[in-house]
């Protein structure tokens, strides 16, 4: 079993990631964190409580950073044409939910639930990475403590998607992800280089709809917004962004790595881009030196993961 915390900021892809955590028999979903991205915090964190309810998940939901790790940053709209105004497909998602929250700010649960289950947590973060930031900012310890970190996020070899250098959760707030990157815990980057492939189509989701139950017919309803959206682009069907980071937890075989150092531009036309160091390569002195070797995923088999995804989510 992968203990597993899910950092995210739901979001329709996150929802489907969601559903895949809670529904995967291999994984056992400890925790809920909320970060701002897709929407403000405040309807991230409703949206998480919403699908909690909805889906009875047990696992409990922290609030987390409503802002990005350089205060001074400044706003970037919030991607309504994408995501809609209520971040899950304009769905009508109810102001109150009626459930609670843990205490706890989403960073300081994760240092609390780290330390409580040493070696066991895999933090899973597909929005921005400021939770992860503060979380082992104010508490270093944890990098060792922690079994892995798998981070959807980030393009190497391919255009991003929010500019030509930067994919949107990296660029949202580049400081936190070039902490999350230079800290000495294991990171797998699951970015456009292999996300892009995994196109999960309007039949497709459709019959995991008929097939999985109440749960899944809410999935889909959230999907339509944002398969509306990628149709706009030629896209027959939704790219699965965050379900793949997901998928490389219980199945990395289905996935081809390429290690070394990692650093995130901050500044700049090119600020948010991700760039890796490969090892092996050599090269003067410069600012990937006595960084970690972390890993970028290169490569997919884009067909087994979407298999892997549907079967899933279309558990009853």
């Amino acid at each position: 079993m992968h203990k597993v915390i899910f950092d995210t900021d739901p979001g329709v892809d996150d929802a489907m990631a969601l559903l895949f955590l809670h529904r995967h028999a291999e994984i056992d979903l400890i925790g809920i964190t909320s970060v701002f991205g897709n929407a403000s915090i405040e309807t991230t964190t409703r949206n998480a409580l919403f699908l909690k309810k909805a889906w009875g998940i047990a696992a409990p939901v922290a609030k987390g950073s409503g802002e990005t790790f350089d205060t001074s940053r400044p706003h970037i709209d919030w991607p309504t044409g994408i995501h809609g105004h209520d971040g899950l497909g304009n769905i009508d998602v109810p102001d109150e939910i009626g459930l609670p929250l843990d205490p706890r700010p989403a960073h300081r649960f994760i240092i609390d639930i780290i330390r409580a289950n040493p070696g066991e947590v895999t933090l899973v973060a597909v929005g921005r990475m400021t939770n992860l930031a503060r979380a082992v900012s104010d508490d270093p310890e944890i990098a060792t403590l922690v079994k892995g970190v798998v981070i959807m996020g980030g393009a190497f070899d391919v255009p991003g998607n929010i500019t030509p250098a930067a994919e949107a959760n990296i660029h949202g707030d580049p400081e936190a992800a070039d902490i999350v990157m230079r800290a000495p815990w294991p990171v797998t980057v699951v970015g456009l280089d292999v996300t892009s492939r995994t196109v999960m189509t309007r039949a497709v989701l459709a019959e995991i709809a008929e097939r999985g139950g109440e749960a899944a017919r809410l999935l889909a309803d959230i999907s339509r917004f944002y398969i509306a959206f990628y149709e706009q682009h030629v896209v027959d069907g939704m790219v699965v962004h965050d379900s793949c980071a997901c998928a490389y937890v219980v199945a990395p075989e289905l996935f081809k790595t390429r290690s070394g150092a990692i650093r995130v531009l901050c500044g700049g036309i090119a600020d948010g881009q991700t760039i890796q160091k490969p090892d092996g390569r050599i090269f003067p002195p410069n600012a990937w030196d006595g960084q970690p070797s972390q890993k970028a995923c290169i490569d997919i088999d884009a067909e087994a993961v979407l298999k892997l995804i549907g079967d899933t989510l279309a558990k009853g």
